[in-house]
């Protein structure tokens, strides 16, 4: 799930840092719900999510013009950086127990294990 769990704790993998650092500001609905739907299997970790998000969903709606304002670039920045950003896991309470929630689009099968 691109972290690197040791025995000093949880890291993300640069692999996945990179790709994420990366990716370019959306241009079109399409690469918008792209990155939500990214942004949105990990929404149970970033903090205020919904709030962050707002700016970014209404881009989605049918009919109106795609424009990617200061505050949809301030919000895309602000969601790219929480994806990367330790800690996006905490480590677990073994007494505790998991949840495995899944997620299948058309490309990949993803699955984060969860409390």
């Amino acid at each position: 799930m691109g972290h690197i769990i040791s025995n000093e704790g949880i890291e993300v993998a640069n692999a996945k840092v990179d790709l994420i650092v990366n990716i370019p500001i959306p241009t079109c609905v399409k690469d918008i719900r792209s990155f939500l739907g990214h942004a949105g299997f990990y929404l149970r970790f970033i903090k205020n999510f919904n709030k962050i998000y707002k700016p970014l969903s209404s881009l989605q709606a049918t009919g109106l013009p795609f424009h990617f304002s200061k505050e949809c670039e301030m919000a895309f920045a602000k969601l790219k950086k929480a994806l990367f950003t330790a800690p996006i896991l905490h480590p677990p309470i073994w007494g505790e127990p998991f949840e495995l929630i899944c997620d299948a689009p058309d490309y990949a099968v993803r699955a984060v294990l969860g409390q």
